[in-house]
């Protein structure tokens, strides 16, 4: 057992724990999802022997091979770009996918559901912060097509994510990650029955603290978890 491993997890949870005291929130409002793209198995298997259960990958492939190797009560997100070829490998094992940043995948992955008799539940990626680099949806699009998105069949549209710009100073975040919680409200409002924009994926381990206060209900942390370990 990776002593290092089980402090870094009590100190990130107790970090969110006084977000969630600084926001007026409970922490069962809040779900750490560990993100264990450059992590070894070894370091995974005991973050889940610690009760984290909810794990993050970034490509499909390894993703799959994770999903194999480790138990099956994990409930796996999907956090990287999806391509609409990878879509069929991974729709059957995700919990939640983060990363919809088309009318086209979204569809995509609506009929690989039909075909399998699924409701996957996904997050439309938003770029809130306009930087080319950044996948996703720009706002103004989301809005446009929110109506065409939402009458998607065999998919359950949970919420949004988005990644904010790098940066030293986790308030620089701040207006990225309100201007999400903002977009979600008014879509919200918009909303059919059958859609509940209850997820608010955002906020990573440089920021969650701010993204928490903003309002995310998923924290991405990878680096915070696993920093310190021997190679």
């Amino acid at each position: 057992m990776n002593d290092r491993l089980a402090d870094n997890l009590q100190q990130v949870t107790a970090e969110i724990a006084a977000a969630c005291v600084r926001a007026g929130r409970s922490p069962n409002e809040v779900t750490l999802v560990a993100v264990t793209k450059y992590a070894q198995l070894a370091w995974v298997r005991q973050l889940v022997e610690l009760g984290v259960h909810d794990l993050a990958e970034n490509r499909p492939q390894q993703f799959a091979e994770r999903a194999a190797q480790l138990p099956a009560e994990i409930r796996w997100h999907l956090i990287g770009h999806l391509q609409r070829n990878k879509v069929k490998s991974v729709v059957p094992r995700t919990t939640l996918i983060h990363s919809v940043d088309s009318l086209r995948l979204l569809e995509r992955i609506s009929e690989v559901a039909a075909e399998r008799t699924l409701l996957p539940q996904v997050l439309l990626e938003v770029n809130v912060s306009g930087e080319t680099a950044k996948d996703g949806l720009p706002a103004a699009e989301l809005k446009a097509q929110w109506d065409v998105l939402q009458a998607v069949p065999h998919v359950q549209i949970a919420g949004l994510m988005t990644m904010a710009p790098l940066t030293d100073d986790p308030e620089a975040a701040r207006p990225v990650f309100r201007a999400l919680r903002e977009l979600r409200d008014e879509l919200a409002r918009r909303a059919a029955p059958q859609t509940r924009l209850t997820e608010l994926s955002m906020g990573m381990s440089g920021d969650f603290g701010v993204a928490i206060e903003e309002g995310a209900t998923l924290v991405r942390i990878g680096s915070r978890l696993f920093e310190g370990l021997d190679s």
